[in-house]
């Protein structure tokens, strides 16, 4: 069940006022206010191959009922999911990077492991 707006959008500016704070998504429009006020935005880009893995996975562990949670996915939706999960990585991604008024905050990495080398490294 989604949030209303009023409230979505009041929860995030509760949480970008704190001193620290983490937040995921790829709802630009709506997440904006967490993008000026970030200190760094990291953009998590595991291979295609490995999201896609991941997604199937997802649909089997509802399917098989090992994933508790009222959500039950159809075939369609997953190959609908699929589609849309190409589009946001293969254009609209890139796009927002190379558009962005916040490159200089962004930092890209394939994986978890990546991150934590670069942090490991900075410090």
């Amino acid at each position: 069940m989604k949030v209303p707006e009023v409230e979505r959008d009041h929860r995030l500016r509760e949480i970008v006022s704190r001193e620290a704070w983490i937040i995921e998504g790829v709802y630009r429009s709506w997440v904006e206010p967490s993008l000026s006020a970030a200190d760094q935005i990291i953009v998590l880009t595991p291979p295609l191959s490995v999201q896609e893995s991941r997604i199937w996975n997802r649909y089997e562990e509802r399917i098989f009922g090992n994933v508790p949670g009222e959500k039950r996915e159809t075939l369609e939706d997953v190959q609908r999911l699929i589609t849309w999960n190409r589009e946001y990585n293969l254009k609209k991604l890139p796009h927002f990077i190379a558009q962005s008024n916040y490159r200089d905050k962004i930092i890209q990495v394939n994986d978890n492991l990546e991150l934590i080398e670069r942090y490991c490294k900075r410090e």
